[in-house]
């Protein structure tokens, strides 16, 4: 099986978070989540790994030093998704490719997308789940995709895309080579073409994205606290703590808090639902809630 993480986004809605880390490599409970993603690939069979990076590129060419199975794809102007995959064909043989984004988080079995696919004979399978208020993707009784609109165009319920397709890669030579292009209008050239571009519909797994702030904090809430969390520390401990944490006298812990390897917490360091990144100094005395410490100023977490 062979992949591609797509990891070349500005992650701007994420500021100023993204000016100090490329959204990939944001830690989720201390670990970056570019390194979960592809641990789970490696365990669903993957032996050939495409990362593409733009933004801070440098700091994930760091992270994936080291790693024989993992062909890093440097981008030097923003492609956007579809042309980065355009410009990753050389790189890939004529199976299908699995593809994933690089700011989900999920348990979703890429083994069963995989073989549905491969069963289905699709060129394009996109795997879909019941999400509102993003449910835009309309499909028919077939599960051929019609549209990526919100409007009425068939009977069946419009769902949302989980960021995880597979695509047969010869057909992405019909994406226009070194420009920005989105892999959404090159799905819609397919479906014009009469290509078998369908969804596959799942439910019951856990699934959370970081685009937002609101998003990545929310993400930790679920992973600590609950119910259907995939991790052994979801509903049990709300309290994380990395290696190597230092905490000064006084202070308490609310709700749920996640503090990362080598982080400083001042006397009198009193959090709620906040999440410190690795080797970060919170100062004496903060009180905070519902943020983000990813660096050591106060005033620039907010």
């Amino acid at each position: 099986m062979q992949a591609m993480i797509l990891a070349a986004g500005l992650g701007t809605r994420l500021r100023p978070h993204t000016l100090l880390r490329p959204k990939p490599l944001f830690p989720v409970l201390d670990r970056p989540l570019l390194g979960r993603i592809i641990d789970d690939l490696r365990r669903a069979g993957c032996r050939r790994l495409v990362v593409n990076a733009h933004h801070l590129r440098q700091q994930i060419s760091s992270a994936l030093a080291g790693e024989p199975d993992v062909d890093l794809q440097l981008e030097d102007s923003e492609l956007g998704t579809g042309g980065g995959l355009r410009l990753a064909r050389p790189r890939f043989d004529e199976q299908p490719v699995l593809v994933v984004n690089g700011d989900i988080f999920h348990d979703i079995d890429y083994r069963r997308v995989m073989a549905h696919h491969l069963r289905e004979g699709n060129d394009a399978t996109l795997v879909l789940h019941d999400r509102p208020p993003f449910n835009k993707v309309q499909t028919d009784a077939d599960d051929n995709i019609l549209s990526f609109t919100d409007s009425a165009r068939s009977s069946a319920v419009p769902l949302a895309f989980t960021g995880i397709q597979v695509i047969n890669p010869a057909l992405l030579e019909l994406i226009p080579p070194g420009v920005f292009y989105h892999s959404i209008d090159w799905y819609r050239r397919l479906i014009e073409l009469g290509r078998r571009v369908r969804g596959l519909t799942v439910n019951g797994h856990f699934w959370s994205d970081m685009g937002t702030p609101e998003d990545y904090l929310a993400l930790h809430e679920k992973l600590l606290t609950g119910p259907q969390s995939p991790l052994e520390t979801g509903g049990r401990q709300p309290f994380f703590l990395g290696t190597n944490v230092r905490r000064g006298r006084g202070g308490e812990f609310a709700d749920w808090v996640a503090v990362g390897s080598n982080a400083v917490l001042g006397d009198g360091v009193s959090l709620r639902r906040c999440v410190v990144w690795d080797r970060v100094e919170v100062p004496a005395g903060t009180v905070a809630e519902d943020r983000i410490f990813s660096q050591n100023s106060f005033s620039g977490n907010r």
